[in-house]
């Protein structure tokens, strides 16, 4: 397993993936097993499907994403057992008109014209997602449950350095409340991507071969390029090799982490940060 990325870029886009237990030992992740089949295989019209995938964009698709593959808060619904026994509607319509409260779901008052072509759009989409093989590429919450609180604590105030510039009753004080799931994580691996102040962009000062001093402000870099904006506005790129540049970056220690975690590591301080509210 990839001792750095496994839920950082795509942040488990890909299926099958193994998750670490807490006891250290290799389970299977919730992303691993088969879709539930589909009790009753239906059938809708073309048109009927097409004006659900429009009604689910708008009133489902910012929680279970537009393909009801599932989204930063709402989960994959052609994964759920409820799609998978519903029959054009009866379980279908009556939690999308009840809601669900307790789990962030509000009820939606849809004429049945609507909630048939939203039932329609969902079966279709199960039934395109079954042909597929393979996992899921949304997160569920219980995806990242994998780590250690205690050990995520001891990385936070040893080998990670975390300490060095935060603290448990300073800035990250009530975080968990603040940020849940996917979107914690994200702050952690990548703090400029989630929430906002943003912190200021490093400084930059690129040597050039001639001597040539360029000074601006980061926008990006890797391990091949860096992308500055210079003092007039303008954006510049090089690659690593071509130019010596050292960086005054508040984001610093973020970026060179990601090279140093192993997997246990970031979910074990996913863990210690769920426990900050």
């Amino acid at each position: 397993m990839n001792r750095t990325l496994w839920l950082s870029a795509s942040i488990l886009a890909a299926s099958g993936v193994i998750a670490l237990s807490q006891e250290g030992g290799q389970a299977p992740s919730p992303a691993s097993p088969r879709r539930p089949a589909t009790v009753t295989p239906q059938s809708f019209p073309a048109e009927q499907i097409r004006a659900g995938q429009a009604r689910f964009a708008t009133q489902c698709g910012s929680c279970h994403g537009n393909d009801a593959f599932g989204g930063d808060t709402g989960p994959d619904l052609t994964r759920s057992a409820l799609v998978a026994e519903d029959v054009r509607g009866d379980k279908i319509g009556p939690v999308v008109r009840a809601g669900r409260v307790e789990k962030g779901m509000p009820a939606f008052n849809l004429n049945t014209n609507d909630l048939d072509a939203v039932v329609a759009f969902i079966q279709d989409q199960k039934a395109m997602a079954q042909t597929l093989g393979g996992g899921r590429r949304s997160v569920d919450v219980a995806d990242l449950q994998t780590g250690n609180r205690e050990a995520g604590q001891r990385y936070f105030n040893g080998a990670g350095n975390c300490a060095k510039c935060h603290s448990p009753t300073g800035d990250l004080a009530g975080i968990a409340t603040r940020f849940q799931g996917l979107q914690l994580l994200q702050r952690m691996l990548y703090p400029q991507s989630v929430g906002r102040p943003s912190p200021a962009p490093g400084k930059v000062a690129v040597t050039l071969p001639s001597g040539e001093v360029i000074n601006g402000t980061l926008v990006s870099r890797d391990e091949f390029s860096i992308v500055i904006n210079d003092q007039a506005g303008a954006r510049r790129t090089w690659k690593t090799n071509e130019a010596k540049f050292s960086v005054e970056d508040p984001m610093a220690g973020h970026f060179e982490q990601l090279g140093k975690y192993t997997d246990a590591d970031m979910h074990n301080v996913f863990a210690y940060l769920q426990s900050l509210r």
